[in-house]
């Protein structure tokens, strides 16, 4: 009998140890998620191990696809939004996300004393899971000695349940968030403005109120601030699907900028910067030009009209992918963010992205991007909202999905009226 006691008290205490490395196991694989050096709590990791059983729609980025009975019903709930309202509510609010970094960037060594920061959020009539899953994700992804608030700027809401519901839902935050209402509607910068005005951290983070942070997001950003207080900083911004909210991985090789004007373009990394960095992608990409000595210069500027050109049977869009005078224009998935997917459709029946024009010189032949000539001849198509065609007059061909050949290339076929010669011109008002 004694020696029965004195094997169960052996199993006992083995599987104890067992469970026990285990946990620490799987603490120390997630302690990139959760390095929380001035709060021991051990409750990151363990929220890290459970999120690892979520099997959900939308886990680890993928895209989400709405059954065919619910179609009709998702295009009403599109209108609310601009996205895809049915296929968020969905996903979990703090569903996974890939970590996508380089492995330079996984292995990167950041100071201990970064400075901490104040999250601003400015919304407006958001709908509850993207305004969430932003929050969720900032707390998940964050060390918590990093994250010192988070601020819910609400520019006049609407809705109920951005009201009593929402306020009572942050109470229940790990981290303090709290909810500035804006007497009437103001616009993002004053938003923006009354948010900063009410911070407490050493940095301000802006943040829009629909998108999803992932794993090491933060530490980069406060590092350089660190180096040069002065600095203004911005991460890689990747895409997130408004049809599935399948999450995209955006490149390290391109930046934002503006241009004359004032439209935000994606632009390749320029020469001097991949020299400068001697093939270290890690390295941050330098901007060019200095702030203004007097402090900010905010402007938010809309532009009207500019459509982005999605193709009906592809569900991709026309892309100028950052590329040059003389270059192939491109085709690649639909991110809804503007930039190299926003074209102008003119007057002059040209379809412009900046100062160049879509043009084609022969059947058959590859679309161009060349400078706007105004002339009509090889640059003018007409659009045909009923049919929803863009015929090139001068060949009297229809603008077609890529061939096989150059799956990334749009391209002039004979006009049959199919769904890949169909095109939606879907108008978009961007917000800079």
């Amino acid at each position: 009998m004694r020696r029965f006691v004195y094997c169960k008290v052996v199993l006992t205490t083995s599987l104890v140890w067992v469970l026990l490395d285990v946990f620490l196991l799987l603490y120390f694989s997630e302690c990139n998620k959760c390095d929380d050096r001035k709060d021991g709590s051990l409750l990151p990791a363990l929220r890290a191990v459970m999120s690892r059983a979520h099997e959900g729609p939308g886990e680890m980025g993928k895209a989400v696809l709405v059954p065919k009975e619910d179609q009709e019903k998702m295009k009403e709930l599109f209108k609310i939004n601009q996205f895809n309202l049915m296929a968020s509510d969905m996903i979990a609010l703090n569903r996974s996300l890939p970590d996508v970094r380089l492995d330079g960037c996984k292995t990167k060594v950041y100071p201990d004393e970064l400075p901490n920061t104040s999250i601003v959020i400015v919304f407006h009539n958001e709908a509850w899971s993207t305004l969430l899953r932003t929050v969720h994700s900032v707390i998940s992804c964050s060390p918590r000695h990093l994250l010192l608030e988070i601020l819910l700027v609400d520019d006049a809401s609407e809705r109920d349940f951005l009201k009593k519901k929402l306020e009572d839902y942050v109470k229940t935050l790990e981290v303090p968030v709290r909810i500035l209402r804006m007497e009437q509607r103001s616009g993002l910068i004053r938003a923006r403005l009354r948010g900063a005005a009410a911070t407490q951290g050493q940095v301000i983070t802006f943040l829009d109120a629909h998108c999803e942070c992932t794993t090491g997001w933060l530490e980069p950003l406060l590092a350089r601030i660190k180096e040069d207080r002065k600095a203004v900083v911005c991460p890689i911004i990747d895409v997130i699907s408004d049809e599935t909210f399948e999450y995209m991985a955006g490149s390290d090789m391109t930046y934002g900028g503006f241009n004359w004007k004032l439209n935000f373009r994606w632009y390749p990394v320029p020469q001097r910067e991949m020299d400068r960095r001697k093939g270290d992608r890690t390295l941050p990409v330098r901007t060019i030009g200095d702030w203004p000595k007097s402090g900010w210069t905010n402007s938010k500027t809309s532009f009207t009209s500019y459509p982005q050109i999605r193709n009906v049977e592809t569900n991709q869009c026309v892309d100028n992918m950052g590329r040059k005078e003389n270059e192939k224009v491109g085709f690649f998935n639909c991110h809804g963010m503007g930039g190299n997917q926003v074209f102008s459709y003119t007057a002059d029946k040209e379809i412009r992205t900046d100062d160049l024009c879509l043009d084609v010189s022969r059947l058959n032949g590859p679309v161009l991007m060349l400078k706007c000539h105004h002339m009509k001849g090889n640059q003018m198509f007409e659009y045909d909202a009923e049919r929803l065609t863009l015929l090139h007059v001068n060949s009297n061909q229809c603008l077609d999905m890529p061939s096989e050949e150059d799956k990334m290339v749009p391209t002039l076929r004979d006009c049959t009226g199919g769904p890949s010669q169909q095109w939606l011109l879907r108008n978009m008002t961007l917000s800079i």
